[in-house]
């Protein structure tokens, strides 16, 4: 066994298996290797023989979980509802169980229509399980489609389930699922005093991690309050390492629609914090960028936000921007933050482009760095150059928590 499924072993025996169990799943995982990057990716929820052994024994169950949370055709839910699984309560994270609200939309507690499970909102007022909501549940699952990106908020959910599970002994499974963005490390890595929901943790904008890896760095960093450990498994994917390129089949939410937004996702979401659209209210959001001052001669598109679907009242609605369509092959899978949308940007806008705004800025960089390298005209060279030490401590740190290869 390699060092690193010893790790994957230590890591995941503190979960309520036996350890016939738990080494089945460790060694499922071993065998992730270049002859198997030829065969379908098979994530986590799919390999119920592995997971139904915790949750079916009169367990009740708690699940969060969104539209991403499918297996092949089926929703998890209704798969485990199926197999007589005892859900108690489906928490949901931004936008909602069924996906329809917008980025930053306030969701409210709801009753599933199709299974008329309670539905708790973990996005707003209340972010992490309250013991209240939690006193039913003896187990709680995690399957949730992430992108690899610190200002997603997928992660900070995790982050606060754990905590609460952790709080009252709850067990926690993640189903883990293979990350789009997880073939490269990049970005300024967070500074705790810009610590938000949009960033929680001392990661890199793009952290390279699946969500079951990074649950791992959450406990094994004693990043939970008072320095808990939840009592965590994950079931990891198979016949995927971080290189396999991964279209993924269900968007994980309402904006991020082809695999081009989230390739430009890390890149294009810094301008969410500007003067600047990304396309929210078209049929293309988060592959371009626009405003209505754009020199019209100097950009190759243009584009109308209007109210619909993923974005109720987006940016410039129902104004004519002039930008710039990234929707092109050289897109389809990033290698690094591309800071030239933002630079570009500001030029356009004469320096304006950050005009009430640095605030929310900061939170998205992690940092009040970013910004003041961008008013001062540094070179995209030079800005990263001042990110490289960083990214190499955490790289080390990461490779702590990887279960692929």
């Amino acid at each position: 066994m390699s060092l690193k499924s010893i790790f994957i072993f230590l890591i995941a025996s503190c979960a309520n298996s036996s350890p016939t169990e738990q080494q089945k799943i460790n060694e499922d995982s071993t065998k992730i290797n270049v002859e198997n990057q030829q065969k379908p990716i098979i994530v986590g929820a799919e390999q119920m023989d592995k997971y139904l052994s915790f949750i079916n024994r009169g367990k009740r169950v708690g699940i969060v979980a969104n539209p991403s949370s499918m297996i092949r055709n089926t929703h998890l839910v209704d798969a485990l509802m199926a197999s007589r699984v005892l859900i108690k309560t489906v928490f949901s994270p931004e936008h909602g169980f069924r996906g329809k609200a917008d980025a930053g939309e306030h969701v409210k507690n709801d009753k599933d229509s199709r299974t008329g499970l309670p539905i708790i909102s973990l996005y707003g007022k209340n972010k992490k399980p309250t013991k209240e909501q939690l006193k039913d549940i003896d187990i709680m699952l995690f399957d949730i489609q992430d992108v690899g990106v610190r200002f997603y908020t997928y992660i900070s959910t995790l982050h606060y389930v754990m905590e609460a599970c952790a709080e009252n002994d709850i067990p926690v499974i993640i189903l883990d699922r293979p990350n789009p963005n997880g073939h490269y490390v990049d970005g300024p890595v967070l500074d705790l005093k810009f610590q938000s929901f949009v960033g929680m943790h001392p990661v890199p904008i793009v952290h390279g991690m699946t969500i079951g890896e990074y649950g791992q760095m959450i406990n094994g960093e004693y990043w939970l309050n008072d320095s808990l450990q939840c009592d965590l498994t994950v079931i990891p994917c198979l016949n995927y390492t971080h290189d396999t390129p991964y279209s993924l089949p269900v968007p994980p939410s309402p904006n991020l629609r082809s695999d081009v937004s989230i390739q430009l996702y890390p890149s294009l979401c810094l301008l969410e914090a500007t003067t600047v659209t990304v396309g929210r209210g078209t049929d293309g959001p988060f592959e371009r960028y626009g405003h209505p001052d754009f020199p019209q001669e100097k950009t190759d598109f243009s584009f109308t936000p209007t109210s619909g679907y993923g974005s109720k009242h987006p940016k410039f609605e129902n104004k004519q921007c002039y930008g710039f369509d990234l929707n092109k092959e050289e897109y389809q899978r990033m290698h690094q933050l591309d800071l030239s949308f933002v630079m570009n940007s500001n030029t356009l806008l004469k320096g304006e482009l950050f005009i009430n705004r640095s605030r929310f800025f900061n939170l998205l960089a992690g940092n009040d760095v970013l910004l003041k390298q961008l008013e001062e005209g540094l070179s995209e060279e030079d800005i990263r150059e001042s990110w490289r030490e960083g990214l190499k401590v955490f790289s080390l740190k990461r490779e702590k928590y990887l279960i692929y290869e």
